[in-house]
């Protein structure tokens, strides 16, 4: 009789340390936007996702596996679907950022854990758990205390828009999360395909929307390459890796730090001026998450530690 442990540690820790950088590069997403405030949205979606297929090409290759082809059904959504959600979140985002509040723009976008968690759980269960829309109802709280002064004083203009493009960037990363769970999607060795045509269609809109404006300054060109690299780039594989690990259900609760550390990366580099509802409004939103991503009592099952095997 041979006993068998479960093999924990390496894909354990790889999995951990992804989804870990892939938050800490998604926190810099604001300060970097606002670093490059010269460039106009569109335009720096396109230049940015560029940036992330470039860089992501040589990490991509490595892991391209020999297996068949997509067939025709799943190359339509996947270099099609997915690239539109890719351009869609990050053109929205960017958006966002300029037309609103960083801070608060951020703290919306970043409610997209829990709207993936709610997309989930449905899927899997064709039902919603108390928890998880208590958990819901609690994070969209902390997004409806930012937009609550914006409704009392302005109405429907001011920062509107800008908080509207935040809600659509949060769906549509929620979307492209449960792609990446998709294992017949294999995105991670796509991403430079996805990343370049999501740069094309960004690009289309911006000559459409924005014009031909003069090139950038050196600045702006070096904030927009750390975007693309860190945040849309290296990120990207790291999150893919993370979704694709045994527990990225607990792992995925990482991503809920993510609208505290962009507020307080905000507040530290003086773009944000500090204000008690960022701080409430955060916990809110990673307080929902959090329950909103508790499993159901019913969907636990104990796990045996070991395993045997008759020899």
């Amino acid at each position: 009789m041979q006993i068998q442990t479960p093999h924990l540690t390496r894909s354990g820790w790889q999995g951990a340390g992804a989804a870990g950088l892939a938050v800490l590069l998604w926190a810099l997403v604001p300060l970097l936007v606002a670093a490059a405030g010269e460039l106009p949205p569109l335009r720096l979606s396109a230049l940015a996702l560029l940036a992330g297929a470039l860089g992501t090409l040589p990490m991509a290759r490595r892991r391209r596996h020999r297996e068949a082809p997509l067939t025709r059904r799943h190359g339509v959504v996947v270099y099609l679907g997915v690239s539109l959600l890719v351009a869609g979140a990050v053109g929205a985002c960017f958006a966002s950022l300029s037309l609103a509040p960083a801070a608060e723009a951020a703290l919306i976008t970043y409610t997209w854990p829990v709207l993936f968690l709610l997309a989930g759980q449905w899927l899997a269960r064709r039902r919603l758990s108390p928890a998880t829309l208590g958990g819901a109802l609690l994070a969209f709280s902390g997004a409806a205390l930012l937009v609550a002064p914006q409704a009392l004083t302005g109405g429907f203009s001011g920062a509107w828009e800008g908080y509207l493009l935040a809600l659509v960037a949060a769906l549509c990363w929620a979307l492209y999360s449960l792609a990446c769970r998709v294992p017949a999607y294999r995105l991670g060795e796509r991403m430079p395909h996805l990343l370049l045509i999501a740069s094309v269609m960004t690009g289309a809109a911006s000559l459409l929307l924005e014009g031909v404006r003069t090139l950038p300054s050196p600045d702006a060109l070096l904030a927009t390459a750390a975007l693309g690299l860190g945040p849309y780039g290296i990120a990207m594989l790291a999150w893919d890796r993370a979704l694709k690990d045994p527990q990225a259900q607990r792992l995925g609760n990482l991503a809920h730090a993510v609208p505290v550390l962009a507020t307080l990366f905000l507040v530290l580099a003086g773009v944000t001026a500090p204000d008690w509802r960022l701080p409430v409004a955060a916990v809110l939103v990673v307080a929902g998450s959090m329950t909103a991503g508790q499993e159901p009592s019913s969907a636990r099952r104990p796990e045996p530690h070991r395993r045997f095997r008759r020899s």
